[in-house]
């Protein structure tokens, strides 16, 4: 876990062909810019016209010394979805939220931003459709996916927290998605994904970003997964030292409604980063 600035961003690239349909659909033009930084310096990039919206990926380029060189990927977005096949778009963001963590991250804001363009400019829904029928379906193979690869599917289950996270009908999040990010929050809260710290770690992820959302829309299913964790802390052998003490921190967050102390804050992370 530890500082959001602290992490190693990595952004697979796409190739020439997939990036040039991700700009049509975005409708933008990618500017690079490069400066030498520390880690943990935040970007502020000026817009020259307040009407587009702004979508930064941060990258370092290694090098020696106590500073990295971060090249800014940054999208200029006043998007006409109107000439792409924003089913294949849908596709293709899907695909890379599944190989790269990283992405499946920043994937939630890509998708809410075509997902305005489109209802604004042409009235019609095909990406956000196209984009849960697809999740629909890699959630009808979770179990496999898991199977095949654990990194996929942690990924899977950071892509479609993040989609519940940003996409919301009438201002509240979409019904449609509680019950799967429940069920996938419930698999990584199973004896078997407790063993692995990458899940407990996903899990704890997930629940400080979006558990009190989802608290609220469905209270009995929260108090059932904590039942489970509550459990696997007190009563399940072979958990490493990591994860007793991200499950405990995550019980102790919820029970003081979804916020931490000061206290708290510097005991959990002080131990993580040790």
């Amino acid at each position: 876990m530890g500082e959001t600035g602290k992490e190693e961003y990595k952004i697979q690239s796409f190739d020439s062909e997939t990036q040039k349909l991700l700009k049509t659909a975005l409708k933008g033009q990618q500017v690079f810019m490069s400066s030498s930084v520390t880690a943990s310096a935040s970007h502020n990039v000026a817009i020259p016209d307040p009407t587009l919206t702004l979508v930064a990926f941060q990258t370092p380029q290694k090098q020696s010394g106590p500073k990295e060189v971060w090249v800014l990927t940054v999208f200029l977005l006043f998007a006409d979805p109107s000439n792409v096949d924003l089913e294949k778009v849908a596709n293709i963001i899907v695909d890379q939220s599944l190989k790269d963590c990283v992405f499946s991250k920043e994937a939630g804001r890509i998708c809410y931003t075509i997902i305005q363009a489109e209802s604004k400019q042409v009235g019609q829904s095909i990406f956000r459709r196209s984009l849960l029928n697809r999740l629909q379906q890699e959630y009808k193979d979770r179990e496999e996916l898991r199977t095949r690869s654990l990194q996929a599917w942690i990924c899977y289950v950071t892509f479609i927290c993040n989609i519940f996270d940003y996409l919301r009908v009438n201002n509240m999040p979409m019904m449609a998605l509680v019950n799967p990010v429940y069920d996938c929050l419930f698999r990584l809260a199973q004896p078997d994904s407790l063993q692995k710290e990458e899940e407990v770690d996903c899990l704890v992820l997930q629940l400080h970003r979006i558990g009190e959302q989802l608290e609220k829309m469905n209270s009995q299913r929260m108090d059932e997964l904590f039942s489970l964790l509550r459990d696997g802390f007190l009563l399940q052998e072979g958990l490493s030292s990591l994860s007793q003490l991200l499950l405990l921190e995550i019980i102790e967050f919820r029970a003081a409604e979804w916020k931490m102390t000061d206290a708290a804050q510097k005991y959990y992370y002080s131990e993580v980063t040790d």
